[in-house]
């Protein structure tokens, strides 16, 4: 009888009995936060772990409790990588697939919050540039490194239901900024990402889905200030109420990282593959806006998500 996990399950309760030693797993964004616990929590269980970070002495420091935990064959090895140039992710997946050894999971953890209206060095909006087409540059570029039977896992988010992507002005060109409108485009194309990437790369086992950790206290909402934070909080919290739902709660970091780890090595392949998980367990559609759990449609439409692969090929000037 398989366990049965849910909001307050931690990584290492996920991962319990779990034995990953001979997996090698690559993890953005492990210079704070969830990046670091996943790889704490992969490391301790006996994989052997990539990091990729875009500060490398912050990475370094931050990452010294997962070498300590590191067991069965567990280690860490850490790579240079800035999602918002191009140059640098290009640089870091040639370094990838130089060194030759192949991933049984990727996990496309790092990202960007709310942030103030900006660019990346290749002039895309700043949260798209950065969550999504910093990550879809990296991962197709590295396809080939992904064993078959392999995943990916896009760390999305419940933000995904502040907007769709634009695919007619994705750099808010025209289109008024606000930094959770930018961010919930963002977090769709994420979702979109994986399912668009799961229908490519099935064939031959490799299953892609994206994972909305839950709220967390971490550098990633360094943007927001306390009167955001607060806005944010009472307008959950009114929808939650008239949705009859409980009032929000934050998650612990190891309970945030709980459902990437879930997601990548607990969850069955064809269950997650194409989906959106939440929770350590498969999200089910909710288009109702008052509503903070499930996925809205429109990150799960197919057609949406070749499109948006599309745009984005144009964009980055690459085809995969």
């Amino acid at each position: 009888m398989s366990k049965t996990f849910g909001a307050t399950s931690t990584t290492d309760e996920v991962l319990d009995g779990v034995d990953l030693s001979g997996r090698r797993v690559l993890v953005t964004g492990v210079s704070a936060g969830l990046g670091v616990e996943t790889a704490r929590a992969l490391a301790a269980h006996g994989a052997q772990v990539v990091g990729a970070a875009r500060d490398l002495d912050k990475a370094q420091a931050a990452t010294a409790e997962v070498r300590t935990q590191a067991k069965n064959g567990g280690s860490l090895e850490l790579v240079q990588l800035d999602l918002a140039s191009l140059a640098s992710v290009r640089a870091c997946a040639d370094r990838l697939n130089a060194d030759g050894r192949p991933f049984d999971v990727v996990i496309c953890n790092a990202g960007v919050m709310a942030t103030p209206k900006g660019t990346t060095a290749d002039g895309f909006e700043t949260q798209f540039g950065t969550n999504h087409l910093g990550h879809f540059v990296l991962v197709n570029r590295i396809a080939g490194l992904i064993k078959d039977g392999g995943r990916l896992v896009n760390l999305s988010s419940a933000g995904h239901r502040f907007s769709d992507v634009d695919l007619d002005d994705p750099n808010f060109e025209h289109t008024e900024y606000t930094p959770f409108g930018a961010y919930g485009r963002s977090k769709t194309a994420n979702v979109l990402f994986a399912v668009e990437f799961d229908r490519r790369h099935k064939a031959r086992g490799v299953r892609a889905t994206a994972v909305h950790p839950g709220g967390i206290m971490t550098e990633l909402g360094r943007h927001m200030t306390d009167e955001m934070r607060e806005a944010m909080l009472a307008q959950v919290n009114a929808a939650n109420a008239a949705a009859g739902a409980p009032a929000f709660s934050w998650k612990t970091i190891p309970q945030g990282a709980a459902t990437s780890c879930w997601a990548g090595f607990v969850g069955a392949a064809d269950a997650v593959g194409g989906h959106y998980c939440e929770d350590c367990h498969v999200a089910k559609p909710e288009p109702r806006q008052e509503i903070r759990d499930g996925v809205k449609p429109y990150a799960l439409d197919p057609d949406r998500a070749k499109a948006l692969w599309a745009k984005s090929e144009a964009m980055v000037g690459e085809t995969f």
